[in-house]
């Protein structure tokens, strides 16, 4: 796969195709455990059913496996099956295709965001905040890098499940459009998923968006989906029924952010810090 390059992102060179719209498509779903083939089928099915033309198709955290700590079982490369897969389905619906999946590299495992371009270039992000509730941070290595991704002149900041839960990891210091979460998050919590992305929406902004699986894993926890987008203002676009698998679009425009970012000017009054 020669083709498949980590992408070194030029903004001046992608902001010249900006696009006043950006149409993504959501998919929420259930996943088989630890069998990355058969949701490789599943997933295939889920995106040939996707009747609109859009930019941008985001599947769920770890939307080859399940959220597994088994990661020496089903780990692969980023020239492993299931980036050629994602590759393949980028060309074929000329959209990218987003989600997370194991990845082991230089003898470490990752909980890796990949967001693959038509084209073969991929951006790269590895989830932060490792649950330690369930021991991800004994198995995973923590990603220490900020990601904006810069496709079609939107600005996209790509994230995993428990980043949801630090607000200062997410502040919009960079100006960026869109947050983009995929997440294996519980029926238990799911108060606070939908809690928590009205508010980073609200606090920065931007879009959120929030694509969770459904059904139950090989651990026997249970997902209700609830996945969603919200604007600048905090109002839910989508219309996810929770406990079922499905498929939604939609458009997000760029005059929304700047109107009411322009009026309201709430950015302007950030405090400044620093990460350490």
């Amino acid at each position: 796969m020669k083709n498949l390059v980590i992408k070194k992102i030029d903004s001046k060179k992608y902001n010249q195709y900006m696009q006043e719209q950006l149409k993504i498509a959501l998919i929420q779903s259930g996943l088989v455990w630890e069998n990355p083939e058969q949701n490789r089928i599943n997933f295939s099915k889920e995106i040939d059913n996707i009747d609109d033309v859009v930019d941008i198709i985001v599947l769920p955290e770890m939307f080859a496996t399940g959220f597994t700590m088994n990661a020496s079982k089903v780990a692969e490369t980023m020239n492993g099956k299931t980036v050629i897969w994602m590759h393949e389905q980028a060309v074929k619906t000329k959209a990218v295709i987003t989600g997370s999946l194991v990845i082991k590299e230089n003898s470490k495992y990752y909980n890796r965001l990949l967001f693959v371009e038509p084209s073969g270039y991929i951006s790269t992000y590895d989830k932060r905040h490792t649950f330690t509730l369930v021991g991800e941070d004994k198995i995973y290595t923590a990603g220490s890098k900020k990601v904006i991704i810069t496709y079609k002149g939107w600005k996209i900041r790509p994230l995993i499940c428990y980043d949801l839960r630090f607000p200062v990891w997410t502040r919009n210091v960079a100006d960026y459009d869109v947050l983009l979460y995929v997440a294996n998050w519980p029926k238990p919590r799911i108060s606070a998923w939908d809690t928590l992305l009205k508010a980073r929406a609200i606090e920065n902004m931007s879009y959120c968006i929030g694509v969770n699986r459904v059904g139950l894993d090989g651990m026997n926890s249970e997902y209700s989906g609830h996945s969603a987008v919200y604007d600048v203002l905090g109002n839910c676009i989508t219309s996810f029924k929770p406990n079922k698998g499905h498929t939604e679009t939609v458009t997000l425009e760029k005059s929304h952010i700047h109107a009411y970012r322009n009026k309201l000017k709430f950015l302007e009054d950030r405090d400044s810090f620093t990460i350490e």
